[in-house]
């Protein structure tokens, strides 16, 4: 005879608190990941950057949700540090544009490959049926995320899940 247990449907506020200890979880794997010079505001930046191409300060700050001084200043210390290129607009020669450079790709392209390589460790730790699953359920959540919020996985803050840096 076989029994079939069934496992009640779990409820929104079940799943968010685990997905809230896992989001730590991987802070702290990430973290381990990193030998980052650049704090999280600035790796912030940079993700914006990555997708955002050519944006100006007032866009930048606007999506940090802070000022354009601030956002001047976070700016400054990622162009010293050689991550953020300033251009001239192309109609406005006063307005300002930001990019990454070809420094800053590098240093983001390497920083997600040691956090997703911290990841796979953790991962091989589960059974493959457990990562299924748990590929199935992070599949339905990005579907969710972008069409209630329009944020597409990998997008700026990349909240929404897909790759991470």
């Amino acid at each position: 005879m076989t029994v079939t247990v069934f496992r009640p449907r779990p409820e929104p506020e079940d799943v968010a608190r685990v997905t809230a200890t896992a989001a730590e979880l991987l802070e702290v794997l990430w973290g381990r990941a990193s030998t980052a010079p650049a704090s999280a505001s600035q790796l912030r930046v940079l993700h914006i950057l990555e997708h955002h191409e050519g944006i100006n300060l007032g866009t930048l700050a606007d999506s940090l949700a802070s000022t354009p001084p601030s956002a001047s200043r976070l700016c400054d210390r990622l162009q010293a540090a050689g991550f953020v290129e300033r251009v001239t607009g192309p109609d406005d020669r006063r307005e300002v544009r930001l990019r990454l450079s070809g420094r800053g790709r590098a240093f983001l392209a390497d920083l997600r490959s040691r956090r997703e390589r911290e990841l796979r460790s953790v991962l091989a730790l589960m059974p493959a049926a457990e990562r299924a699953a748990l590929l199935t359920g992070l599949e339905a959540f990005c579907a969710a995320a972008t069409g209630r919020y329009g944020v597409e996985a990998g997008a700026e803050d990349r909240a929404a899940g897909g790759r991470t840096a």
